[in-house]
């Protein structure tokens, strides 16, 4: 029989996967190929899935992609891009803490009032969550065996420096900005449902015949590492009048936040955020801090093969 949270872990991931698909008509639209220069996909540049010699599924992983300039006063500055995906394997966040021990100032995205401090572990308390984000987000890690990143990530260290919107600012610029949960959901959910009548998106298919493999969590993770690559790609699809408040004006106020930094004499910083916000990030740092990108490594978040565990070493 089926274990009931289990069981809910699946359809939370099949609903989450209905989303994906939209980043597909979003990239044909004339009006986002007016207001944005092209990216790359970031699919390929800051998440992508390691494949073996065979073509098998390896890893979901995630980069730390470098951006650089010297200064006028000829001092080198470099500003690591660091993208997450919000659950993964414990060894991959103490691997990501290791590495935040480097930087002079280490900038993270969190939706909160000014001076909210995160404890060790995040602070989740246990029971059923009444909350339906962090509902789903407990039947994605029971479903796929995995850990929250607030649970794991060290966010009490001293070069941490919160760089995001107050939950004030999020909700006044949605408003400003013509947005609403309810009208990105409904888009979605039209736009999936079009794209599966047309034969175009993917199928849950993996995920509810995962309920009943022999290895649940690795089958369920294949299936649904390829749906959350495109969803971070996707991210577009949360647009206003001017931009999304989701993607854009929080990347904005980051990047005020950097500056900030700079003018401090920080030399040596890192940004934290999802990897859906590397790509626009990308081009801020190019355009507006003139910086040129550097060299990147690779952190396994999730393993997708049985045949042992892969190291979490970075990989170029």
């Amino acid at each position: 029989m089926v274990n009931p949270k289990y069981l809910f872990g699946i359809l939370s991931l099949a609903l989450l996967t209905s989303l994906s698909g939209e980043k597909q008509l979003i990239a044909q639209s004339p009006k986002a190929d007016e207001t944005k220069t092209a990216m790359p996909n970031p699919s390929e540049h800051f998440m992508r899935i390691r494949k073996d010699s065979r073509g098998r599924d390896v890893a979901l992983e995630t980069s730390v992609t470098r951006y650089e300039l010297i200064n006028e006063e000829g001092n080198r500055i470099t500003v690591d891009l660091i993208g997450a995906v919000h659950i993964g394997e414990k060894e991959y966040f103490e691997k990501l803490n290791e590495r935040f021990e480097q930087y002079e100032s280490l900038l993270y995205e969190l939706v909160a009032p000014e001076g909210t401090v995160i404890p060790k572990g995040g602070g989740r308390e246990e029971g059923i969550p009444t909350n339906p984000i962090a509902a789903m987000q407990v039947g994605m890690k029971t479903a796929l065996g995995l850990e929250f990143q607030l649970e794991h990530i060290d966010y009490t260290k001293d070069n941490f420096v919160h760089a995001d919107m107050s939950p004030a600012e999020f909700s006044a610029s949605m408003a400003a900005n013509d947005e609403s949960v309810v009208k990105y959901g409904l888009r979605a959910i039209g736009q999936s449902m079009a794209m599966q009548s047309s034969g175009q998106g993917g199928s849950n298919i993996g995920l509810l015949m995962g309920m009943f493999s022999n290895n649940k969590e690795l089958r369920m993770r294949r299936s649904f590492a390829k749906q959350i690559k495109d969803m971070e790609s996707g991210m577009v699809m949360f647009q206003g009048k001017d931009g999304s408040t989701i993607i854009d004006h929080r990347n904005a106020k980051c990047m005020e936040v950097l500056k900030e930094e700079i003018a401090k004499g920080k030399r040596n910083i890192a940004i934290f955020y999802g990897a859906g916000h590397l790509p626009d990030m990308q081009q801020r740092l190019i355009s507006d801090f003139k910086m040129k990108r550097g060299g990147q490594d690779w952190y396994e978040a999730w393993a997708l093969s049985d045949r042992g565990k892969t190291k979490t070493e970075p990989k170029k």
